[in-house]
């Protein structure tokens, strides 16, 4: 485990001795006709553009995207973003104890405490086919990968197992709804809310960088879902039609407005409620982790978030 300063830390001027992944790597050149490498590295808490203007065809050559790198240069400002002046740029050696665990951001709750969790949420389904479905749903490979992906590629629970703790806490926002609203029809819910982003393991590649996958880009992981999940209830004997249609309805739509490309808005109950426990889920990890990112700064305010659509308040007063 290497022990370096954090990205999300540095400041203009700061010297950098880094091991990072190499998530692009791409000749430009500059409007004076001038050709520099433009690269983008990452660590575990965020991804920083580095460029270098002479000596860079070999690292070009030689380094691919993925590879554990080793960087040396200065943390420059530009427009409030910090970003790397490279002075010598390679990859790694096998010799070199460095993993790309080290670079992966991953959940901090603990992996066998949400399995333990999300194996009794499935024991909770009473209803005999969809109990059937998330039980030959949920084994294999498909089931390793649902419980590793992130949940996106950067905007909220953008790390490893992050699929699987934003899963639990739509599950626990929607059981709390059913308790209020008796006429909730819970299973399903809950069903809709271990397959919303079910695609996610086919749209989503996450053995180095975070990034979406040709299938992802070209479907999309709602469309995905819903076809892994029909696919799947065609092999269940008796499956009703009607069941079927109300679940598929809360993957398709569980986006909540066509604007954010979900296909379909919702209209049944537990779509809207599908939805907007979705919503809380991802806005408070997204602000929660755009504050932690910026909170070790002497500001008040994060820099503006163009997918939150403002700046966020950093809070520095104890309340206990």
């Amino acid at each position: 485990m290497v022990n370096q300063i954090d990205f999300n830390k540095l400041n203009a001027g700061d010297s950098i001795l880094h091991y990072c992944i190499l998530v692009k790597n791409e000749i430009k050149t500059a409007k004076n006709g001038r050709s520099y490498l433009n690269a983008e590295v990452k660590d575990k808490t965020a991804t920083l553009t580095a460029r270098k203007w002479d000596d860079f065809e070999e690292f070009i050559d030689n380094a691919k995207e993925g590879d554990i790198i080793k960087i040396k240069g200065v943390a420059e400002e530009y427009m409030g973003v910090i970003n790397i002046k490279i002075e010598a740029i390679r990859k790694t050696v096998e010799q070199e104890n460095v993993s790309l665990s080290d670079f992966l951001a991953a959940s901090e709750r603990s992996y066998d405490e949400m399995i333990q969790e999300f194996n009794g949420v499935i024991n909770s389904i009473k209803n005999k086919y969809l109990n059937k479905l998330v039980n030959e749903m949920f084994t294999g490979e498909n089931f390793e990968k649902y419980t590793h992906v992130p949940a996106g590629k950067s905007w909220h629970h953008s790390y490893i197992s992050g699929l699987l703790e934003h899963t639990l806490e739509i599950v626990k926002i929607c059981d709390l709804m059913a308790v209020f609203h008796k006429e909730v029809k819970r299973d399903l819910l809950i069903c809709g809310a271990l397959f919303h982003d079910y695609g996610k393991i086919r749209e989503l590649s996450f053995n180095a960088a975070f990034d979406y996958t040709d299938v992802g880009k070209l479907l999309g992981h709602i469309v995905i879902g819903a076809m892994e999940v029909e696919k799947k209830i065609e092999q269940i004997d008796n499956f009703p039609e009607n069941l079927k249609t109300e679940l598929l309805h809360l993957i398709l739509s569980h986006q909540g407005k066509l604007e954010f490309a979900t296909p379909v808005e919702p209209k049944t109950l537990e779509a809207i409620i599908l939805y907007h426990a979705d919503e809380l889920s991802a806005k408070a990890n997204a602000y929660k982790y755009a504050i932690k990112a910026e909170e070790h700064k002497n500001a008040n305010w994060t820099k503006y978030l163009p997918l939150a659509n403002t700046a966020l308040y950093i809070s520095r007063d104890d309340f206990n």
